[in-house]
């Protein structure tokens, strides 16, 4: 098991020579560059970053394809990891809360307030290292050059994700947040039961019976094969609460998983969605055609993370959150 991660308490090496790229405007003098991306929330030290101070940090490059209406897109980016991003500015979190950095969440927003929110854990390299960047340029018939009009000058982008709408164009915002649960647990213990509740139509309570009447699935992880339901088919099934009005509303929900001993992680709904991430999470009740044993009668399972972090065992509740606006 990892270590939790320290709060930030001084201002990042990275940051101090961020300042030496901006100028500052005096009278007639060199005019300040507009800041490009405003980063805030649970960070260190908030941050208006250009264009170019962006360009300052390590760059990757990747492929990615997506369906978008009716056609496939397949874009070449070049840009910043927005895990590195996010890092160098400072995530701070509670050293007394076991990975507190898997109960947040990080919503990019562009500049029209189209919103995509990001799970910190499918992000984090440790966990679900989805590989997001912030992209500045695109490369076309071999040519690097700035994003085009309509998609620049940042983009962040999802790789792995069905369809683009994650994929957030003229991004203006990155808001660092914890979870907000309205389930309190400690204390630990074997569970017998979990909760549905939140932002759904169909609150409900299941217990092992309950799940074994469910259609069955089975996902091979970590060497060991468990059997259980789909998560994101339990979800769907209880009616998300989203607004018809707001385009593609479910794209700024998450869920909190919570055990008994009150230890919590956040899954975004666009990482379960077919239409999005697509990932194959379940709740098991089973392993390796037993029990759960001392992990209680359900668990959450994720197959593609690095690391279980995310394998919420003695399973509570399973909250649906809008994220505040």
């Amino acid at each position: 098991m990892r270590f939790p991660r320290q709060i930030s308490r001084v201002v990042p090496l990275f940051l101090l020579s961020l300042l030496s790229l901006t100028t500052v405007s005096c009278g007639g003098g060199i005019d300040t560059p507009p800041p490009a991306l405003s980063v805030s929330g649970d960070v260190a030290a908030p941050a208006n970053l250009t264009r170019a101070q962006i360009q300052a940090l390590p760059a990757t490059t990747q492929t990615v394809s997506f369906a978008s209406g009716t056609a496939q897109q397949t874009h070449v980016y070049t840009g910043a990891s927005l895990w590195t991003l996010l890092n160098n500015i400072g995530i701070t979190t509670n050293p007394a809360v076991k990975n507190d950095i898997l109960a947040k969440y990080v919503v990019a927003t562009g500049g029209d307030n189209y919103r995509s929110l990001f799970a910190m854990g499918e992000v984090d390299p440790d966990f679900g290292n989805r590989g997001n960047e912030v992209a500045y340029s695109e490369t076309n018939n071999g040519v690097a050059g700035a994003l085009p009009g309509t998609d620049g000058p940042l983009r962040v982008t999802a790789p792995g994700d069905v369809k683009g709408g994650r994929y957030v164009s003229n991004l203006v915002k990155l808001e660092v947040h914890s979870a907000v649960s309205t389930v309190t647990a400690s204390g630990g213990g074997l569970s017998t039961s979990f909760r549905l509740l939140g932002a759904v139509g169909k609150p409900a309570t299941f217990d092992l019976t309950a799940l074994q009447a469910l259609p069955v699935v089975t996902q091979t992880a970590g060497g060991s094969t468990y059997t259980g339901v789909s998560l994101w088919n339990l979800i769907n099934a209880a009616g998300i609460q989203t607004n018809a009005s707001v385009k593609n509303d479910l794209l700024g929900f998450y869920l909190i998983a919570t055990g008994t001993d009150g230890y919590r992680v956040v899954i975004s709904l666009a990482e379960l969605s077919p239409d999005f991430g697509n990932q194959p999470d379940i709740i098991a009740y089973g392993v390796n055609g037993g029990s759960l044993s001392t992990n209680g009668f359900a668990r959450l399972v994720i197959p593609n993370d690095g690391k279980a972090g995310r394998y919420v065992s003695n399973l509570v509740a399973l909250e649906v959150v809008s994220a505040p606006r």
